[in-house]
């Protein structure tokens, strides 16, 4: 994937070396019974993988994440119905994917590796990287972006930071697991193209850099084949095409055919079956069903993964809960995107009359509801963050605490605060039963409740910002006519420290969208195919996901992809290339200078966007091939480098199977949103690869005209085109030279027989695709 040689170098670390273990595989599996090989492959519970006592196998202990430890004591669940121990919930992905920062990301992955050691976790299950498709996806606070490559990205800087303190990740939910309605049994229709450039995209290049430790596999089918028992996916992509070496785990109750998975790959079943399965194994190895060396191998990635697990253990792991709740609140610091800042109302001034409106400031939502709910030690709000400092702060609910009751009485009390004062900050959002996982949100709005406060208040108050807490895109109908919209996404148990630092400018926000937000719902690509008839969730509008298909169709959206302002202003200037005509098999230098012209230090992200101008295949306007987000002093300039391969002007071809890239001009784009760009350099990029051609009747005359081998050959049809043509006393003005010459392009060569002078049949236009395909030297 593009960029990450540079960014993720050296990510697998401490991945098979030093280990401490010394477990001998080979020997420990000839020793094994056929039952013992059966036990190892499902887990002895909710969250532990069996010991094999006689061999000295130890079992292994994972937690539920991915945005903090849910490490469950007592009594098992995997949806959160039992409560965990007390632990640090940090900002959740929808929130981390706005910081655009990998080093950030990766800071926050070692920190949550550090407490899975002093817990005793081996291996905690995230990060999750599925594409949000839709915003009403029930999970998408879990997931990072619309974008896959930005997933894959900030899935491997996690996975990095992870793994560092020697526990494993468990990259999720593999694959193209985008809604939770009817999960365990509806199949993702997807044609291969689509599944490649978008849905597989954010696990491969996670999975080729990082090396997660295991791998979870979703519960949905994708095209008729549960992603358990999918061998195309779980074996020849994931092993065969991209390397992984790693266990396959199953999502908590995804298995359906035991012996079929374990075939196609799918090592470890949990959280396992009272033995029933293991027993399935065994008979189908006895009685010939399964070959036993596919249950050895599948034995031997276990064992590995258990030795990972048992190297480099810290003497006396420490986890220092304060520490963590602080850093909590400075990552979410990077993530807050700062959507709208008319007449530079924020910063708020300290010796400002400020009302604080809505509940969210007292009690903020930070996470989303199911497998991934941390049991928070310490919240911290808003309001606790202002107290002591001065500030003159006037709050009111505004809202209930049910999210579909309107009290006017509340909504009177926020308007006469909110007129009494020189501001007014409403802490909008989602309520949790809004978003959580098992279930999809039913529509893009926020709480009624909350859309007529904000409209009373503007009523009353010019100064209006509107701070949001969701998990994924809502429908602002105020938009235009607040000053300020801070989206805090969900931020994790310290987002109100975060807030206040935001909010009185001890912060410079420099968060920018991970996803479009679309106008209305209605204008998303997926709407007329989400969630789906029954069992079947076709995804019809192929690579055009997000801003992919916003960009293409020129739709007015709410905040485009990349969108995120901040209290100083960048220049770019100075963009070069090292090359401008490159072949696809060399590696593209870029670099840009970027300066901070304000008065404020600042972080700014660089997008790179690669914009095919070739007229070939249909291709979205743009997409993102590289970020980094650079630190810049007030009236300092960097200059910004990337490196682009081939994969960053590739598209997949189904023809070939293989990415393949079209000859021809691309712009390279630097700009601050995929609406937004600023910086552009034309580049030609020559294709190493031909494209196979199939040469029979059906043919078309383009093909060959493009060509100036095959143009030649053709001379002979194309004479007999122009003599019926010259033949003809009168034509149609309804018949241009242009209506000519496009129909003869996608006409097939055997209209020369009809259309013809009768001076070609078949056998002789059999002879002209014979030396076509001599030239070209092709069977097809």
């Amino acid at each position: 994937m593009t960029g990450f040689a540079r960014v993720l170098g050296g990510l697998s670390g401490t991945l098979g070396k030093e280990r401490k273990i010394g477990m001998d595989i080979k020997k420990i599996i000839k020793n094994m019974t056929l039952e013992e090989k059966a036990s190892l492959c499902s887990g002895r519970d909710f969250w532990h993988t069996k010991a094999v006592k006689s061999q000295n196998i130890p079992e292994l202990e994972v937690s539920d994440g991915p945005h903090g430890l849910r490490r469950q004591t007592l009594k098992d669940d995997h949806v959160g119905n039992s409560e965990s121990i007390k632990a640090v919930c940090f900002p959740t992905a929808c929130a981390t994917a706005a910081s655009f920062d990998r080093a950030l990301v990766q800071k926050m992955g070692k920190a949550i590796g550090n407490e899975c050691q002093a817990e005793g976790v081996n291996t905690i299950l995230g990060p999750a990287v599925n594409i949000k498709r839709s915003p009403l996806c029930g999970r998408n606070f879990e997931y990072f972006s619309e974008d896959p490559y930005l997933a894959a990205q900030l899935a491997g800087a996690m996975i990095r930071g992870v793994q560092s303190r020697n526990v494993g990740t468990s990259i999720k939910h593999f694959a193209a697991n985008n809604q939770e309605y009817r999960r365990l049994t509806a199949s993702a229709n997807i044609d291969e193209r689509t599944m490649r450039e978008i849905y597989l995209a954010a696990f491969e290049g996670a999975v080729k850099e990082a090396k997660p430790w295991t791998i979870m596999c979703s519960y949905n089918k994708v095209n008729g084949t549960h992603m358990s028992e999918n061998k195309k996916y779980l074996t020849g992509i994931l092993r065969n095409e991209w390397g992984y070496e790693g266990v396959v785990m199953s999502d908590w109750g995804a298995v359906k055919d035991r012996v079929k998975g374990l075939d196609a790959g799918m090592d470890l079943e949990m959280p396992g079956s009272y033995g029933i399965n293991d027993r399935e194994i065994v008979e189908a190895v006895q009685s010939g069903r399964l070959s036993e060396a596919v249950l050895d191998r599948a034995v031997e990635r276990i064992l590995n993964w258990v030795e990972q697990c048992g190297s480099h253990k810290p003497k006396s792991p420490s986890w220092d809960k304060e520490a963590d709740h602080e850093l909590a609140g400075r990552i979410e610091e990077e993530c807050a995107v700062l959507l709208k800042n008319e007449g530079g109302v924020l910063p708020l001034d300290k010796n400002d009359t400020i009302a604080f409106i809505g509940r969210f400031a007292k009690a903020p939502r930070f996470q989303g509801g199911g497998s991934s709910h941390i049991n928070a030690f310490r919240v911290t709000s808003v309001m606790d963050a202002a107290k002591g400092k001065g500030h003159d702060i006037v709050y009111a609910d505004g809202y209930s605490d049910k999210p579909d009751e309107i009290d006017h009485t509340l909504i009177t009390k926020a308007v006469n605060a909110a007129k009494k004062s020189d501001v007014a900050v409403i802490f909008a959002g989602l309520p949790d039963v809004y978003e959580s996982e098992c279930y999809d949100r039913k529509h893009m709005r926020l709480p009624e409740c909350q859309d007529i406060l904000i409209g009373e208040v503007l009523k009353v108050q010019p100064n209006v910002v509107v701070v949001l807490h969701n998990g994924s895109p809502v429908e602002m109908p105020w938009a235009d006519d607040v000053k300020g919209i801070l989206e805090m996404y969900l931020g994790g148990q310290n987002v109100g420290s975060a807030e206040y630092s935001l909010l009185f400018g001890k912060a410079n926000p420099s968060g920018r969208l991970p996803e479009t937000f679309p106008l209305k719902l209605e204008d998303n690509p997926s709407y007329l195919n989400f969630p789906g008839y029954r069992d079947q969730v076709n995804y019809a509008e192929g690579v055009f996901v997000g801003y992919r298909y916003y960009d293409y169709k020129k739709m007015d959206v709410r905040f485009p992809f990349g969108h995120g302002l901040s209290y100083t202003t960048y220049k770019y200037a100075n963009l070069k290339v090292s090359k401008r005509k490159i072949k696809d098999t060399d590696t593209l230098e870029v670099s840009v200078d970027v300066t901070n012209i304000g008065r404020m230090s600042g972080k700014e992200t660089v997008q790179l966007y690669v914009a095919p101008l070739t007229n070939g295949i249909q291709r979205p306007l743009r997409e993102l091939k590289a970020f980094e987000k650079v630190a810049l002093k007030a009236g300092e300039t960097k200059t910004v480098s990337f490196s682009l391969e081939k994969r960053a002007f590739a598209y997949y071809n189904v023809e070939i199977s293989d990415w393949h890239v079209e000859s021809g001009d691309y712009n390279i784009e630097i700009g601050s949103s995929s609406r937004n760009i600023l910086l552009s350099k034309k580049i030609n990029v020559e294709s190493t690869v031909p494209l196979p051609v199939r040469f029979d009747e059906d043919t078309t005359y383009d093909v060959f005209l493009k060509d100036p081998e095959l143009t030649a050959l053709l001379e002979p049809v194309l004479d007999s085109h122009k003599h019926v043509h010259e033949k003809k006393e009168t034509r149609s003005e309804a018949i241009s030279a242009e209506m000519d010459a496009s129909s003869l392009d996608s006409s097939p060569l055997r209209t020369v027989i009809g259309f013809g002078e009768g001076d070609f049949d078949h056998e002789r236009l059999r002879r002209i695709i014979q030396e076509a395909k001599k030239i070209k030297k092709t069977d097809l």
